[in-house]
């Protein structure tokens, strides 16, 4: 009687163990599917996110970046040519400046020139040139000496800020003063601003006056006004050389006038004399 109940509880048992493995097989297939169905979701969502960015760089976002960055670009080389013009207008206008200077300057001596030879009166003619010489030059003590062709030496008939008795005759050839009126050649000191003299008549500038090849004198300035530049530009180089050009006229026309006239006025004494009008 025992042995059937033994079967019956192995039977049994059997049965409990095969439904616990079918589900089991049933938990594993589930767990299968799921694995499936989320592998494939992986790879919809995968597809969607390069459709989504493959639709970013065409959409009108993409379009204005671009339009945005090229803007930039424009920007930065409108800056660099801005630069390069705001250069180029400090180079123009300090050429305006300098060419205005010239002008000016150019416009001063021509009307200088015609005050010059506008008169013949040797003592009038030598006042404009002092005020030449401080108001367009820039001079502070200068002196003009002229030549004395018989005796080979220089004497000043005009100066300003200078001890008359220290300006001695000069013999021409005798330092800087008397080497330009041997030569002919004008003596800029290059360093004005530091200029220290060796000697009491060593001069910053020297120039010249002659009628051709025909020394008459010089022209020389020992300082410069505080206002004055102490570095000499272009435009007072071309100034110095129409300077001596148009001083050399002056004076050599108005001292060949004045020996005329005394010459004159001689002749005409000597003429009243044998006519019986004295």
């Amino acid at each position: 009687m025992e042995k059937p109940e033994i079967v019956t509880d192995l039977f049994k048992k059997t049965r409990e163990f095969l439904e616990i493995f079918k589900k089991g097989e049933e938990f594993t297939q589930d767990l299968l599917k799921e694995n499936e169905r989320l592998r494939y979701k992986i790879v919809q969502l995968e597809e969607e996110a390069k459709a989504v960015k493959k639709g970013l760089q065409g959409s009108p976002v993409s379009e204005l970046q671009e339009v945005l960055r090229q803007l930039q670009e424009e920007k930065r080389a409108l800056l660099d040519r801005f630069k390069e013009v705001e250069a180029e207008n400090k180079d123009f206008a300090a050429k305006y400046v300098e060419v205005e200077e010239e002008n000016n300057n150019l416009a001063n001596l021509y009307v200088a020139s015609y005050q010059l030879h506008s008169t013949l009166d040797f003592k009038e003619v030598l006042r404009i040139l002092q005020e030449i010489v401080i108001n367009l030059v820039g001079a502070d003590r200068f002196a003009i000496m002229v030549l004395d062709e018989v005796t080979n030496e220089l004497t000043a008939v005009l100066t300003e800020g200078m001890d008359e008795k220290r300006m001695r005759k000069i013999k021409v050839g005798e330092g800087i003063i008397g080497d330009v009126a041997r030569t002919g050649e004008s003596y800029i000191e290059p360093d004005a601003e530091g200029f220290k003299p060796a000697h009491d008549l060593d001069p910053v500038v020297c120039i010249p006056l002659k009628i051709k090849e025909r020394i008459i004198g010089v022209l020389a300035i020992f300082s410069l006004l505080e206002q004055k530049s102490k570095k000499l530009s272009r435009v007072d180089y071309e100034l110095f050389s129409m300077l001596a050009g148009h001083a050399a006229t002056a004076i050599f026309s108005s001292k060949l006038y004045s020996v005329s006239e005394r010459k004159l006025s001689t002749i005409q004494s000597f003429i009243d004399l044998l006519s019986g009008k004295s």
